[in-house]
């Protein structure tokens, strides 16, 4: 029986990693309600097997991490991404051209722009095909569409005609989503292709705000890196590792903790 509840917490540990990145030994520790030397055992036995590996900072991810498409993502930490949208949409002000990242998160919020009755003028340039559903017949907002290579995992797109695009506009506030943000290293992705896509949109925003529910903090599930503006904000939920918020603000980032 004990053998059976170890490989459960094991195969758990493992669908955490891929769906998430969430794999702090602190953290696993709460959410199986085992101690962190139990979790330590699991690592070391799963890394043995191939199934996990060290990354940076001692946390751990799949050797070779699946990027999940989009359509499993819209439901992890749903309340947790409704909570930071609604944050990020009191933000937004009438007459503002905003821009809105990709992803579950940006999906969010433009879910929330639809029933902001006081926001009015309001453009918005997105390379997400969720946020254009979600905006599409909003009377007062105007919808710009980045176009390019579309990206089937992330629904959105990419590439040298949505870089092209994106040069020439400017933003009162971008709205980026991660699928794990650093406070050293930046905002991880899947690839390249996405990581100078973010560093090209946050250049040509007054103000950058980064949606990242609590597990994408400190985590690095991929190889690709976008460099961070001088100044930026992140925006997380109330399950966020206050060590965590700890290390961005050290660095200067304004931390915003969205009420659930």
């Amino acid at each position: 029986m004990a053998s059976q509840t170890a490989r459960a917490r094991r195969d758990e540990i493992v669908r955490l990693a891929t769906t998430t990145g969430l794999a702090s030994v602190e953290e696993l520790s709460t959410l199986l309600g085992v101690t962190a030397s139990t979790i330590r055992r699991d690592l070391a036995k799963l890394t043995g097997q191939g199934k996990l590996a060290r990354t940076y900072g001692g946390a751990m991810s799949l050797a070779h991490h699946p990027e999940a498409p989009l359509r499993q993502r819209l439901g992890e930490a749903y309340s947790a991404k409704h909570a930071i949208a609604r944050w990020a949409a009191s933000q937004v002000q009438s007459g503002e051209t905003i821009l809105l990242d990709a992803g579950s998160t940006a999906g969010a919020l433009a879910e929330e722009l639809r029933g902001v009755p006081r926001v009015t003028e309001l453009t918005v340039v997105t390379a997400g095909l969720t946020a254009m559903a979600n905006l599409a017949e909003v009377e007062g907002i105007d919808v710009i569409a980045l176009g390019g290579r579309l990206r089937p995992l992330s629904q959105a797109f990419v590439g040298p005609l949505t870089e092209a695009a994106v040069s020439r506009i400017s933003f009162d506030r971008a709205f980026m989503g991660a699928d794990g943000v650093h406070a050293d290293r930046g905002i991880c992705e899947a690839s390249l292709d996405q990581t100078r896509l973010k560093e090209l949109m946050m250049g040509r925003a007054e103000q950058t705000y980064v949606l990242a529910h609590g597990a994408k903090l400190g985590q690095a599930p991929f190889h690709a890196w976008a460099v961070m503006p001088a100044r930026w904000t992140l925006v997380t939920d109330e399950s966020a590792d206050p060590r965590q918020l700890g290390l961005f603000r050290d660095r200067g980032v304004k931390v915003v903790v969205a009420p659930s």
